[in-house]
């Protein structure tokens, strides 16, 4: 089962949108064969720091 997308802060967001930027340009300078699984280890990264973040909220409000 696939877990929900957390809410991201303002910083997380523009590093992601930043990965995801270079993600793009690698693509338009690459014909073939662009390797983005750097980029994308990144930004699972970020979203797994955001779910982690969100977890400890959850239990330190309670």
């Amino acid at each position: 089962m696939a877990q929900p997308e957390p809410k991201l802060t303002a910083g997380e967001k523009a590093r992601v949108a930043w990965y995801v930027a270079r993600m793009a340009k690698r693509g338009i300078a690459g014909d073939e064969n662009v390797f983005q699984a750097d980029l994308e280890r990144k930004v699972d990264r970020i979203i797994d720091g955001a779910r982690k973040r969100e977890e400890r909220a959850a239990k330190n409000s309670k």
